[in-house]
């Protein structure tokens, strides 16, 4: 799943879901950069996915260490009541975390990628690693989809669209780009954050306050972007940043080549 095209809408989405949680998007506005950094931030992200996801047992250990080392130093205030808090605080790591697991099983499957319900839940259940390497206690983790749906709507009543989620969504949807880039950003970057942003459960649009297309078109958008991005060649879109996909196999030989065919009983989703 993590070598497919989509997972670039499904990370956006990811931010723009991470962003309606005040406490925790109030941590990442007050220790970084964001709009001055946030494409960094973004690769740094996918660095950190890709080398859990492909990389050696060393490999993740070590940056799971490094994610921890980091946290452990933040902390973020609260401008209504001035509590000072970690940004390591578990329920703030899980909401990082189950938004994330959500949007990449949500867009992908929504965009055609074969995994049946079974496969899903699995899923679920192996990110219960990459929780536990950022400091999460992997029991308290959701394990399948039916868990992962009860924990957002335990957690539904602390989300809000608060000044810094709306900082996230103007930036996401207009980003700052060298004025010869701007072109660019109006065809290629404008598609990618409105299929992330459509592709929201409503309670988030509702937050928002901006309207989506209707499911089911937005549905076929999202079909129509995956199978056009899956025709490119996989080696090719595999040399894009980080590589780690191209590292694996150099390092396991190339019958370690990931592909969706490899999932036992998969089938498409409706």
């Amino acid at each position: 799943m993590h070598g497919d095209p989509m997972m670039w809408v499904a990370g956006v989405r990811a931010l723009y879901l991470q962003a309606l949680h005040p406490r925790a998007v109030r941590g990442v506005m007050q220790n970084s950069d964001f709009r001055g950094d946030a494409w960094g931030r973004l690769m740094r992200t996918a660095n950190f996915v890709g080398t859990i996801t492909y990389g050696t047992t060393e490999a993740a250990e070590r940056a799971g260490a490094r994610v921890r080392r980091i946290h452990r130093l933040l902390t973020a205030t609260d401008p209504a009541t001035g509590e000072r808090y970690g940004i390591d605080d578990p329920a703030l790591l899980l909401w990082v975390h189950c938004a994330e697991i959500d949007s990449y099983l949500h867009v992908l499957r929504r965009s055609g990628y074969p995994l049946t319900d079974a496969a899903a839940d699995r899923y679920v259940r192996e990110q219960r690693a990459g929780a536990r390497l950022v400091g999460l206690d992997p029991g308290a983790v959701p394990a399948n989809r039916a868990a992962l749906a009860a924990y957002f709507e335990k957690v539904r009543p602390e989300l809000a669209a608060g000044p810094e989620a709306r900082e996230v969504d103007d930036f996401l949807r207009r980003p700052p780009v060298h004025p010869l880039l701007v072109p660019a950003r109006e065809v290629l970057w404008r598609h990618v954050a409105h299929l992330a942003y459509a592709s929201l459960p409503p309670y988030a649009h509702a937050l928002y306050g901006r309207p989506a297309p209707a499911p089911a078109a937005v549905t076929r958008d999202l079909r129509t972007t995956g199978a056009g991005l899956r025709l490119v060649p996989a080696h090719l879109r595999w040399q894009l940043p980080p590589k780690h996909i191209l590292r694996a196999m150099a390092r396991l030989g190339p019958a370690a080549r990931p592909a969706p065919h490899k999932i036992p009983g998969t089938q498409k989703s409706d």
